[in-house]
């Protein structure tokens, strides 16, 4: 079971892939597409029914056996240990690249959107999300009221999951017009409610249970060890709820805990 689907913020984000993708494949088909970042590989199935060949790929190796041997049934998937940073792929090799949480954890952000700038088609597009820079108060009053005195942080709240840094919206605005994209949308993913009712407790639980805690090349094994699988718990049905509301109240807000884009390649 995916127990992931049950926290607000993981939600959010999946529903922004899935949503997205299902209008834009019925205006447009994807004949290839690139899945960067695939983790657990607990997006791919989902990704492989909108496009005609999806390559998924992630840094790390560990990772990229358990989401093939999860997803061996889907047909059209195709599995690669790749560096977000240094690409194998030729120019204009894809008609879509998701990436979902990656852009934070490679160390060198702008270098990925050129990355993914050159595998992109002309006129294709990208799916990109990361945790916000501008992240409520209410998911982490401890590293905000830290952010007005000192660069110093806790591994916690915002800065949890491996995250050294965060990405503010007007960075990667002005590393997606660098490289020649287009901003087709920008929305907030998830506000201050679903800050409250995660406020640290969601870091803690994935340090603790998930194996790929860092989401980075870690090879080190946990006895505890967690992994998804492609099947969603009912209880969504309570999540999906509480991103509604939380999406009328604040889905306009200057803050958020994460960003979902869509940008296009130009021509």
């Amino acid at each position: 079971m995916n127990y992931k689907l049950l926290f607000p913020t993981y939600r959010n984000r999946y529903l922004f892939i899935q949503r997205n993708l299902g209008r834009l494949a019925r205006e447009r088909p994807f004949g290839r597409a690139l899945n960067l970042g695939a983790g657990e590989g607990d997006y791919d199935s989902m990704i492989a029914g909108y496009c005609g060949q999806l390559v998924s790929c992630d840094i790390n190796e560990q990772d990229v056996d358990y989401a093939r041997a999860l997803n061996a049934k889907v047909p059209n998937l195709e599995y690669r240990v790749e560096d977000a940073l240094n690409l194998s792929f030729e120019d204009n090799t894809f008609d879509l690249v998701i990436s979902v949480e990656v852009i934070e954890h490679v160390g060198r952000p702008e270098r990925m959107v050129e990355e993914i700038q050159r595998v992109l088609k002309p006129d294709g597009l990208a799916l990109i999300t990361f945790p916000s820079l501008d992240f409520p108060f209410t998911y982490d009053p401890i590293n905000r009221l830290l952010s007005y005195f000192t660069d110093k942080k806790i591994s916690q709240g915002a800065y949890a999951f491996g995250h050294d840094y965060l990405v503010s919206k007007k960075d990667f605005r002005a590393w997606a017009e660098k490289n020649h994209f287009r901003v087709v949308q920008e929305r907030n993913l998830s506000g201050y409610l679903v800050g409250l009712l995660e406020m640290y407790w969601t870091g803690i639980i994935q340090s603790i249970f998930k194996a790929n805690a860092t989401n980075l090349s870690d090879r080190k094994e946990k006895k505890l060890a967690l992994r998804p699988s492609n099947k969603g718990p009912f209880l969504t049905v309570f999540t999906d709820w509480i991103i509604k509301v939380d999406d009328a109240l604040f889905s306009r807000a200057s803050s958020s805990v994460g960003k979902g884009f869509i940008v296009q390649k130009n021509r």
